[in-house]
This record gives C-alpha cells, structure tokens and sequence, in this order.
C-alpha cells in the first residue's frame, strides 16, 4: 500500500461528501468508499452494534466479496476489541493474530492487515470501521489518527440524519393533525349561525 500524506485534503473532501448525505447508510456507504480509495486499501467496512444480539453488523462495504461478507456473526464482545474498549486495534497479520476470529476467511480473501477504530456519538461506541489492506502494512500514527477522525464524522453524520429523518417524521404527524383539526373548525353548513331556537326545515331565505 502507498503511503498516504494528504491528510487534511482526504478529512475536507470525507466531511463535505457525508455533509450533503440524508440518509445514515448512505454516511456508511459514502465512508466505506472515501476510506478505501483514499487509502488505496483494499477494503473497508462501516459496523454498527447490535444491543440485542451483541454482535456487529454490517451496513455498509467496499471492496469485499460477499462470500468474506457474510462469512459469520461477528462478536463484539469477543472479537477484535475497537467497538469494545473504544480503542483503534491494528493488526499486521490476520494469520497470526489471536484477536481475528475468522483468520482463514480473512487469508482466502487476501486480506494481510486490518486497522479497526470505534465509531463514537454522544460519548457512545455504536459501531465499528474497519480497513483492510493487501499487502502487509504498519499503520503509522497519523494513518490511525485520519481513520479515527473520519469515524467520529461518519458516526455524528448518521446520528445527524436520523434526527433529521425523526424531525421530518414529526413534522409530518403535526401538519397532518393540524390539516384534520382545520378541517372540523373550517368545516361550513348551511345552518351554522341561526340561532338553535329556530327551525332550520322553515327558515326562509
């Protein structure tokens, strides 16, 4: 992998893209492709915690097979420990690393080394980035510094759009219950005004 220098350059140009996304997978999708090809990697992959199950899943890839995809759950508590101990892990080898939990997979794919980073908003991990790379590959300081900025954007962009999407939702619900209450205040009849005293079957008009 060629070393990459244009740190601030690939920072501005992640921020404006995922600045014009309204769609959380579409913050994922733009971020796993931003970082593959600013890397010259050979993959990336956006994860994000299930509370449930426990377990990381994918929402968005690039550069991988679908076979290495959906190769198996992938633990988050027993795995790699970045979406765990909100710490970036590094990996230079997958085939010699207790940490990968499925090292053959990872081999036949051709993948060498990985660099996980949390995806954190509001103090909170709700995900996991993840670069795979080709060739062997040390990942330096400012290499895992980038990586980790651009994880905090992709995770305040996703929690950005759902506030958007839940706004327009309620924005939606109110302009509708405004629209029916309109309509029973607004609503005319022929009769509306004569005094309940009268007979409307012998008004005269």
């Amino acid at each position: 992998m060629e070393d990459h220098s244009m740190y601030y350059d690939t920072i501005v140009k992640v921020t404006n893209a995922i600045s014009h996304c309204k769609d959380p997978e579409e913050v994922a999708l733009l971020t796993a492709e931003s970082v593959k090809t600013a890397f010259k990697a050979k993959g990336c992959s956006v994860f994000l915690v299930d509370r449930t199950t426990r377990e990381l899943g994918l929402v968005a890839s690039n550069g991988l097979s679908q076979e290495y995809l959906t190769k198996g759950p992938i633990h988050f508590m027993q795995t790699i420990a970045e979406a765990k101990d909100a710490v970036p892990i590094a990996i230079y080898d997958v085939l010699d690393d207790p940490r990968i939990q499925y090292p053959e997979q990872a081999s036949k794919e051709g993948i060498s080394s990985l660099l996980g980073v949390p995806i954190i908003s509001h103090d909170k991990i709700i995900g996991a980035l993840r670069v795979y790379t080709a060739e062997p590959w040390e990942f330096s300081v400012s290499d895992i510094t980038l990586i980790q900025a651009v994880a905090l954007i992709c995770g305040m962009a996703m929690d950005m759009c759902r506030m958007y999407k839940g706004f327009k939702t309620s924005i939606e619900v109110l302009k509708n219950m405004r629209d029916i209450s309109s309509y029973g205040s607004n609503k005319w009849t022929p009769y509306e005004g004569v005094p309940k005293s009268v007979d409307p079957t012998t008004t005269k008009y």
